[in-house]
């Protein structure tokens, strides 16, 4: 039984300090840990043009990074969240961490395309660190009546942390490059630092979750996960970088789906399986990982597209015509409107339930990008659309990891967040994929040599806010008080007071 949101409202403050609890403590150590994923996830971005004159390579060639770590990402943190449920989430978060530094320290000696690749490539293990946290978060408050809300206090609070960490990359590795008069290797060592650091964080001040015992891994089953999750992601990936008159990427992209039916085979029968699928097809699990899916279109897909269209010269009948200066500020607006969504929701689902906030959350997401449709005209225009899609998507980050933790059974708590962030890549792999298939094709209608056309942005728009809707209809057939805190008296025995 869930409790309605009026009694989770009286309920004591969260992030209390006594044994067992979500402390403040806790929550501040991986504030810093996400802070650093942030960090990460901007600082290179500004410094795209002098890593490809540094490499030797094209601009073009830039896209392999991301498509190597895009699909080590959708590898790797099924496995390693599914070792978190079984050998503690502390554990793996440094064995991830120890990853992430070892490759960041390799960044700063690559000085090859294929050196940089792999790296590049490895450094992705910081993907895992969020459902990893979130599921320790909500394992640590488990045994409290108000667990549920509790981690969604400190999703929230974490989705600050990678959105500031996030902001504060962006603006200092340009000006860390220019400080250290445009020496890549000292620059490279800046992020590199901070991911050691955090590692010491972690092993320091984070406490271990508690591992079910007599667990085993389905060895066999992600074993098929891999090959078909590989598949599909490549053959978006290639459908990216090849165009869609390569024929062949669309039959890999058949066969990763088709190699979905012996997994499920599998793992069905399995008394231990890589995931689920039982508690998948559950109405207060599947509505949130087909959103996680759905958004991550936007999250993960639209940034590109929306930078191009605020540069695109006006001389096109469209386009701000911005600098990449001025465009910084755009998504700077974005990154803070997600900050207030991610702080927002909790509040939201306190007042009302977590169910409405969800809902909410996508419907902005919604009214965000369809207003594109009929507000493109100016950067004030383009700037609003932008704050309204961040409120929703902000929300949403912190919301789906939180909201999977709580409808999953004991022990597949790190499973089920971890594959909120796996679907929700693999949107954004589509959604890159399908994105540059249309601004291609569209692109024989523009004046300028490198625009697109309004219509092949018009249909990125329309597709964001599309997949939005389709998510907020899907939220709708999730149980009215799911992911509420439990009465007291659905507590297990031996967690009473």
């Amino acid at each position: 039984m869930t409790e309605p949101a009026s009694v989770s409202s009286a309920a004591p403050s969260p992030l209390r300090g006594k044994a067992g609890a979500i402390t403040l403590g806790l929550v501040g150590y991986l504030f810093f840990v996400e802070f650093v994923s942030g960090v990460l996830q901007g600082y290179y971005v500004p410094l795209i043009s002098d890593l490809v004159d540094y490499l030797g390579i094209e601009d073009a060639d830039f896209n392999w990074f991301e498509a190597a770590q895009l699909l080590l990402s959708a590898l790797v943190v099924p496995v390693l969240a599914k070792l978190g449920d079984m050998v503690g989430h502390k554990k793996i978060l440094l064995i991830s961490t120890v990853l992430t530094a070892g490759a960041s320290w390799w960044l700063v000696f690559a000085d090859s395309f294929w050196v940089f690749l792999v790296a590049w490539a490895l450094q992705g293990f910081y993907v895992v660190w969020l459902p990893l946290e979130v599921a320790l978060i909500f394992d640590r408050g488990r045994a409290s009546a108000t667990g549920a809300s509790q981690t969604r206090r400190a999703a929230g609070y974490l989705v600050v942390a990678l959105e500031a960490g996030a902001i504060a990359g962006a603006l200092g590795g340009a000006r860390i490059f220019a400080a250290f008069n445009e020496n890549i290797m000292l620059t490279l060592m800046i992020p590199a630092i901070a991911v050691s650091v955090a590692f010491f964080v972690i092993l320091f001040g984070v406490p271990e979750s508690t591992p079910q015992p007599g667990r085993q891994l389905d060895t066999v089953g992600f074993i098929l996960l891999t090959i078909a999750l590989l598949t599909i992601t490549s053959g978006l990936t290639f459908l990216r970088i090849n165009g869609p008159g390569a024929l062949w990427v669309y039959g890999l992209m058949l066969l990763g789906l088709f190699l979905f039916f012996p997994f499920g085979k599998w793992v069905l029968k399995h008394p231990d399986p890589a995931i689920d699928l039982r508690v998948l097809r559950q109405p207060n699990m599947w509505p949130i990982q087909l959103t996680a899916g759905l958004v991550g279109i936007s999250i993960l897909g639209a940034q590109a597209p929306l930078s191009t269209f605020a540069g695109t010269d006006p001389v096109n009948g469209f386009g701000l015509g911005l600098d990449a200066t001025d465009r910084s500020y755009i998504i700077g607006a974005y990154l803070v409107a997600m900050i207030i969504g991610a702080l927002l929701f909790p509040l939201v689902s306190r007042r009302f339930t977590p169910r409405v906030a969800l809902i909410s959350a996508t419907v902005l997401v919604a009214i965000g990008y369809l207003a594109f449709l009929v507000n493109n005209a100016t950067a004030v225009g383009v700037t609003l659309n932008m704050v309204i899609a961040g409120i929703g998507s902000g929300a949403l980050v912190a919301a789906l990891p939180a909201a999977a933790a709580a409808a999953a059974p004991l022990g597949q708590t790190g499973i089920a967040t971890g594959l909120t962030n796996t679907t929700k890549t693999i949107g954004g792999a589509f959604a890159s994929a399908v994105f540059a298939v249309v601004l291609v094709l569209a692109a024989g209608q523009a004046v300028t040599e490198t625009a697109s056309s309004l219509l092949g942005y018009l249909i990125v728009f329309a597709i964001c806010g599309g997949a939005a809707v389709v998510a907020a209809v899907s939220l709708v057939f999730v149980p009215k008080l799911a992911f509420g805190d439990v009465a007291a008296d659905d507590l297990p025995v031996e967690t009473k007071k």
